[in-house]
């Protein structure tokens, strides 16, 4: 389910495998990975064993020398080669911009300004990761905007969809308040004049891939014109290594009872679809908004539940037993099933669906003839969802109140059981 590799030293290190591509393909898991700073990896500790294990043939480290040098890069070992390739050449610092630094326009220019001046790193970047016999990553310090780059240009040349690029973009979001407690560890507790700091809004990406068009024409052209590469045979080479058929198989999902120890797992996961639905212009659920009490909880009062394929979280969904603040005052006579949620380009074609089906049953055997949810007015698409799933519409609450104390609309949908 999640992206992010678990490492002691590392915040942000995590496969790019799994993303939808050209032709009904997928990336390959396993073989191009993005990371923050290695040179935090130390040879004899389970994260260096754990690096090691994940079979990478190629390093390239996108710091500046200095930077390099001064926070160290990752420790030489046979079993692959190192790359220094500095694709920034005017550095600034994020820490010290002013408080009212819109970060989409800031990091757009400063990322245009990297395109333009690092043209002779940047396609040697992309020749490395093209011919790579084995696994690959690239870094940078924290592993967001020079990283985030490179991942974006070999991900369209993938023919990987700009909404997904621009979620990747996002995912350190996950890993922000790591880095930016990072960052005051080495800066004597201070914080960063900067509040977007370590910070990884959809509109950067997004603003960026548009910039990167409307100046050059389109991803293709900027790799042909401006890096000096044949786009054409370099995206070739890309997939014929890169690209996978999607699975044809998957295991059969099994649901399990979350215990307060999960709500951590929750978390992860309810962030990770918020981070999703923003990269699709969905504004309806932001990262942080339910923390692990929520969870706890919702435990406590209700039923809330993992759906896994093999040892993979592939979904959640919780189950409450009454719902005033959207239907009102009601008899016990229905389950109101919440926060639906799935792992996104890993959970099996179909989860969603196996989900309700199970919050169904839950329902069932509980007495209640009803099953009932709710989802936000301005999303016909989750409502065609739940139609198609057998839910009726049977209303609207123009005022529920959300976790953050706004009101919002939300279209009231029920299935009657057996």
């Amino acid at each position: 389910m999640d992206r992010h590799i678990p490492f002691e030293s590392l915040r942000n290190f995590r496969d790019l495998g799994g993303y939808p591509a050209a032709a009904g393909l997928r990336v390959r898991p396993g073989l191009l990975f993005r990371s923050d700073s290695l040179g935090r990896l130390r040879p004899g500790t389970p994260d260096w064993d754990r690096f090691l294990a994940l079979g990478i043939g190629t390093v390239v480290d996108l710091r500046h020398p200095w930077e390099a040098e001064a926070a160290g890069r990752v420790p030489r070992h046979d079993s692959f080669a190192y790359h220094n390739l500095s694709i920034e050449h005017r550095p600034y610092d994020q820490a010290a911009a002013a408080p009212d630094v819109d970060p989409g326009p800031f990091l757009c220019a400063r990322y245009l300004e990297v395109a333009e001046d690092g043209v002779e790193e940047i396609a040697a970047a992309l020749r490395l990761v093209a011919e790579a016999r084995d696994g690959l990553v690239f870094h940078c310090a924290s592993g967001k905007d020079r990283t985030g780059q490179l991942a974006a240009l070999v991900l369209a040349l993938l023919g990987v969809p700009d909404e997904t690029i621009v979620e990747d973009y996002t995912l350190t979001e996950l890993a922000s308040r790591a880095l930016l407690d990072d960052w005051r560890a080495r800066n004597d507790g201070r914080t960063p004049l900067w509040p977007g700091f370590g910070r990884a809004p959809e509109a950067v990406m997004r603003l960026f891939l548009q910039a990167l068009r409307d100046r050059h024409g389109s991803v293709e052209a900027y790799v042909t014109h401006t890096l000096g590469l044949d786009a054409e045979a370099l995206s070739a080479a890309l997939r014929d290594r890169l690209l996978e058929p999607l699975p044809t198989a998957w295991p059969d999902p099994v649901h399990r009872r979350a215990a307060p120890e999960d709500a951590p797992l929750l978390v992860r996961l309810r962030d990770t679809a918020a981070l999703w639905q923003l990269a699709r212009g969905i504004d309806q659920w932001r990262p942080g908004e339910k923390d692990e009490a929520h969870f706890v909880d919702r435990m406590r009062e209700g039923e809330v539940w993992l759906t896994y394929t093999g040892t993979t979280p592939a979904g959640a969904f919780e189950l409450w037993w009454d719902d005033p603040a959207a239907w009102g005052p009601r008899p016990p006579d229905a389950g109101y099933i919440h926060r639906l949620m799935t792992a996104p380009h890993t959970a099996p074609p179909g989860t969603g669906r196996r989900m309700l089906a199970h919050a169904e049953s839950r329902v069932a055997a509980a007495g209640r003839p009803y099953a009932r949810l709710d989802c936000l007015s301005s999303n016909p698409r989750l409502r065609g969802y739940y139609e198609a799933a057998g839910y009726t519409v049977v209303g609207e609450q123009r005022a529920k109140q959300g976790g953050q104390g706004s009101p919002y609309a939300v279209t009231l949908l029920e299935k009657r059981l057996g």
